[in-house]
C-alpha cells in the first residue's frame, strides 16, 4: 500500500444555510487565487452552515481574506492521506493511531474512481506530532 501523508490545515467560517452561500464563497476565494486540496460543508443548525476551507497555501488565504474580510477561524492542523484505494487501507492508517493512542475526531474520505483515494482526519492539536510519527 502506498500512502502519502502530509500535514494540513483547515479554517472554517459561518454562512447563512441558503441557495448559493457555498458558491459564493467558493467563487471568491477562486478569483483570490486560492487554491483549495479538499472543502467541506456542513450544517450547524437550522440557519447556518460551516464552510471548511483546506487550502494548498494557508498564509496566502489568511493574507487574501484579511484583505477581503473573509472571518475565518484557523488554521488548524489535519492530515492528508492520499494512496492506492485497497481494502483494509482506512483500517491500517485507523490502527496506527489507535496503537499510538491518538484519537479521531472526524474524518471523511473519497475514492477518485481510478484506484486511489484522499482522506481527511482530524487530530486534536494536542495528539498531532503523535500521530504524525505514527503514521510516518
Amino acid at each position: 500500500m502506498t500512502h502519502k501523508i502530509r500535514k494540513i490545515e483547515y479554517f472554517n467560517t459561518t454562512v447563512k444555510d441558503q441557495p448559493g452561500a457555498s458558491y459564493k464563497l467558493l467563487n471568491q476565494l477562486s478569483e483570490l487565487g486560492i487554491d483549495q486540496v479538499a472543502f467541506v460543508a456542513i450544517p450547524t443548525g437550522p440557519a447556518n452552515t460551516q464552510l471548511t476551507i483546506f487550502p494548498d497555501d494557508s498564509s496566502r488565504l489568511i493574507a487574501e481574506a484579511k484583505r477581503s474580510n473573509i472571518l475565518l477561524d484557523g488554521p488548524h492542523p489535519a492530515i492528508l492521506v492520499q494512496g492506492d484505494d485497497e481494502l483494509g487501507a482506512l483500517e491500517g492508517i485507523h490502527n496506527k493511531l489507535f496503537m499510538a493512542n491518538v484519537n479521531v475526531y472526524a474524518s471523511m474520505g473519497v475514492t477518485d474512481g481510478k484506484g486511489g483515494f484522499g482522506y481527511l482526519i482530524y487530530i486534536r492539536e494536542e495528539e498531532f506530532e503523535r500521530a504524525m510519527q505514527a503514521l510516518a
